[in-house]
Protein backbone atom coordinates (compact mmCIF):
# COMPACT_ATOMS: atom_id res chain seq x y z
CA UNK A 1 0.00 0.00 0.00
CA UNK A 2 2.78 2.32 0.72
CA UNK A 3 4.36 1.67 -2.65
CA UNK A 4 1.20 2.94 -4.31
CA UNK A 5 0.44 6.04 -2.45
CA UNK A 6 3.95 7.00 -2.85
CA UNK A 7 3.75 6.28 -6.69
CA UNK A 8 -0.29 8.64 -6.58
CA UNK A 9 2.13 11.35 -4.56
CA UNK A 10 5.04 11.34 -7.25
CA UNK A 11 2.44 11.42 -9.79
CA UNK A 12 0.63 14.38 -8.69
CA UNK A 13 4.18 16.29 -8.05
CA UNK A 14 5.05 15.72 -11.50
CA UNK A 15 4.20 19.02 -14.13
CA UNK A 16 2.68 18.45 -17.35
CA UNK A 17 5.04 17.52 -20.48
CA UNK A 18 4.97 20.65 -22.31
CA UNK A 19 7.35 20.20 -25.26
CA UNK A 20 9.75 23.55 -25.40
CA UNK A 21 8.83 26.80 -27.02
CA UNK A 22 4.73 26.57 -26.85
CA UNK A 23 2.99 29.44 -26.09
CA UNK A 24 1.51 30.27 -23.36
CA UNK A 25 -2.01 29.41 -24.54
CA UNK A 26 -0.73 25.96 -25.35
CA UNK A 27 0.16 25.41 -21.82
CA UNK A 28 -2.81 26.72 -20.72
CA UNK A 29 -4.16 23.88 -22.75
CA UNK A 30 -2.19 21.37 -21.64
CA UNK A 31 -2.56 21.69 -18.00
CA UNK A 32 -7.03 22.01 -19.10
CA UNK A 33 -6.64 18.53 -20.41
CA UNK A 34 -4.30 16.84 -17.87
CA UNK A 35 -6.69 14.39 -16.26
CA UNK A 36 -3.70 13.97 -13.43
CA UNK A 37 -3.75 18.30 -12.15
CA UNK A 38 -6.85 18.67 -9.69
CA UNK A 39 -10.26 20.38 -10.87
CA UNK A 40 -9.98 23.85 -9.77
CA UNK A 41 -6.69 24.10 -11.64
CA UNK A 42 -7.90 22.34 -14.70
CA UNK A 43 -11.41 24.90 -14.57
CA UNK A 44 -8.85 28.04 -13.98
CA UNK A 45 -6.89 27.27 -16.78
CA UNK A 46 -10.08 26.78 -19.49
CA UNK A 47 -11.26 30.37 -17.78
CA UNK A 48 -8.20 31.87 -18.51
CA UNK A 49 -7.29 30.28 -22.10
CA UNK A 50 -11.03 30.70 -23.21
CA UNK A 51 -10.77 34.55 -23.90
CA UNK A 52 -8.04 33.35 -26.73
CA UNK A 53 -9.78 30.21 -28.01
CA UNK A 54 -13.42 31.91 -29.14
CA UNK A 55 -14.32 35.04 -30.34
CA UNK A 56 -15.70 38.06 -28.26
CA UNK A 57 -19.18 39.08 -29.16
CA UNK A 58 -18.82 42.88 -29.75
CA UNK A 59 -20.92 45.17 -31.77
CA UNK A 60 -20.41 46.34 -35.21
CA UNK A 61 -21.27 49.38 -37.43
CA UNK A 62 -23.43 49.55 -40.24
CA UNK A 63 -23.41 52.44 -42.46
CA UNK A 64 -25.45 53.32 -45.59
CA UNK A 65 -24.42 55.03 -48.21
CA UNK A 66 -27.62 56.37 -49.25
CA UNK A 67 -27.59 55.46 -52.93
CA UNK A 68 -23.67 56.52 -53.12
CA UNK A 69 -20.87 53.79 -53.90
CA UNK A 70 -17.44 54.00 -51.39
CA UNK A 71 -15.49 55.59 -53.76
CA UNK A 72 -18.03 58.52 -54.63
CA UNK A 73 -18.15 59.09 -50.88
CA UNK A 74 -13.84 59.01 -50.11
CA UNK A 75 -14.32 61.45 -53.34
CA UNK A 76 -16.56 63.90 -51.41
CA UNK A 77 -14.19 63.61 -48.00
CA UNK A 78 -11.21 64.40 -50.28
CA UNK A 79 -12.68 67.13 -51.89
CA UNK A 80 -13.63 68.50 -48.34
CA UNK A 81 -10.08 67.88 -46.49
CA UNK A 82 -8.83 69.50 -49.78
CA UNK A 83 -10.62 72.79 -49.01
CA UNK A 84 -9.76 72.68 -45.37
CA UNK A 85 -6.14 72.24 -46.17
CA UNK A 86 -5.83 75.08 -48.76
CA UNK A 87 -7.54 77.69 -47.29
CA UNK A 88 -9.65 78.52 -44.21
CA UNK A 89 -11.45 76.14 -42.49
CA UNK A 90 -15.41 76.30 -43.49
CA UNK A 91 -16.87 77.98 -40.13
CA UNK A 92 -19.32 75.40 -38.22
CA UNK A 93 -21.41 77.36 -36.62
CA UNK A 94 -21.21 81.02 -38.43
CA UNK A 95 -20.12 83.92 -36.81
CA UNK A 96 -20.36 84.96 -33.32
CA UNK A 97 -22.08 87.80 -32.02
CA UNK A 98 -20.98 89.57 -28.66
CA UNK A 99 -23.51 89.20 -26.12
CA UNK A 100 -25.22 92.72 -24.41
CA UNK A 101 -23.32 94.35 -22.08
CA UNK A 102 -26.55 93.91 -19.84
CA UNK A 103 -26.24 90.05 -20.11
CA UNK A 104 -22.26 89.78 -19.95
CA UNK A 105 -21.85 91.90 -16.67
CA UNK A 106 -24.41 89.60 -14.97
CA UNK A 107 -22.60 86.92 -12.29
CA UNK A 108 -23.39 83.37 -13.20
CA UNK A 109 -26.02 81.66 -11.40
CA UNK A 110 -24.31 78.51 -9.27
CA UNK A 111 -25.97 75.86 -8.36
CA UNK A 112 -26.26 75.09 -4.50
CA UNK A 113 -24.22 71.86 -4.02
CA UNK A 114 -24.43 72.59 -0.49
CA UNK A 115 -25.53 69.21 1.45
CA UNK A 116 -26.09 70.66 5.26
Amino acid sequence: MLATVDAALAELEQEPIVPEGETSLQLLQAIYKDKKQPLNVRVRCAIEALQYEVPKLSATAIATMDGQTFAEALERATARSEIARNGSPPLLNGPVEPLPTTVANKPFARPNYRRF
